[in-house]
């Protein structure tokens, strides 16, 4: 769908990183966690191409008006890294955007009772709390939350109110664990021995380290791709990814934006 939507609350949450909440149409309820919305930033010809958010949270908010009904909202979470991202962050209550979504393939919630762990760090967290929020429907859920500091940590509170168990490490040990929070998912691994299963977003070398934990234990991995979209409906071809069998010999790409940005781990290549 293509829509107008009107912006409910635009706040800083850490340093850097922003959540947006604003108005979608009453079919967005339906919308699957991995899922993503390109947002055209301005009107302008400057910057032209819309920007691929991650899906944060769907749910429904009362209008401050009398007699209002319930309305269908969502939110996003993002950083400011650029013009469009600058520009979104000056954005009031009452503005509005025009968003194209939800888009492409989200996260397969797997087997019901088996033990779900999740691993994010950054805006990487951003598809992954309504992730959280289904899982637990059904499933013992633990995040495992990294970042360089404490101010990339986002939203723990959030997770723990929905009954997650967190982890977090930082590489400067400013919050959590110091070091990697790879090496806190080890540890799980090796206590669980099995009966789980990895779901991950986030930078891509540490995407790269989930996915070979999880081959190296069996374990399913699903990872969402922050992919570098221009159009968000796989026209372009601009956001593609080398797939497990792609060579020079024998090129093997995927679409990041309609074949994912969710994939399992085995489908893609990855660095040794």
């Amino acid at each position: 769908m293509q829509f107008t939507s009107l912006i409910i609350s635009n706040i800083e949450v850490s340093p850097g990183y922003w959540r947006m909440r604003m108005t979608a149409p009453q079919d967005f309820a339906s919308a699957e966690p991995g899922q993503f919305v390109m947002v055209r930033v301005t009107g302008a010809i400057d910057p032209l191409l819309r920007r691929p958010f991650g899906i944060f949270d769907v749910g429904t908010y009362l209008p401050a008006q009398s007699g209002a009904v319930a309305q269908p909202y969502l939110e996003m979470l993002y950083r400011v890294v650029g013009k469009g991202t600058a520009l979104l962050s000056t954005l009031h209550e009452t503005d509005l955007l025009d968003l194209l979504g939800p888009l492409g393939k989200g996260f397969d919630l797997g087997t019901p009772g088996e033990e779900k762990l999740i691993v994010g760090g950054g805006v990487g967290l951003a598809p992954l709390y309504l992730l959280a929020k289904e899982l637990v429907k059904n499933s013992k859920v633990r995040l495992f939350a990294g970042g360089r500091t404490r101010d990339d940590i986002l939203c723990i509170t959030e997770f723990e109110r929905l009954g997650v168990e967190c982890y977090t490490a930082t590489e400067d040990g400013s919050l959590g664990e110091c070091g990697l929070v790879t090496e806190a998912l080890w540890r799980r691994l090796d206590q669980l021995q099995g009966g789980a299963s990895v779901y991950a977003c986030g930078p891509h070398g540490m995407l790269n380290a989930v996915a070979g934990i999880a081959a190296a234990r069996g374990i399913p991995c699903q990872v969402s791709l922050e992919g570098y979209m221009a159009c968000g409906v796989g026209a372009c071809l601009g956001c593609v990814a080398p797939g497990h069998s792609h060579s020079q010999e024998t090129p093997d790409f995927r679409c990041v934006c309609t074949e994912g940005p969710v994939f399992d781990a085995g489908e893609l290549k990855w660095r040794d």
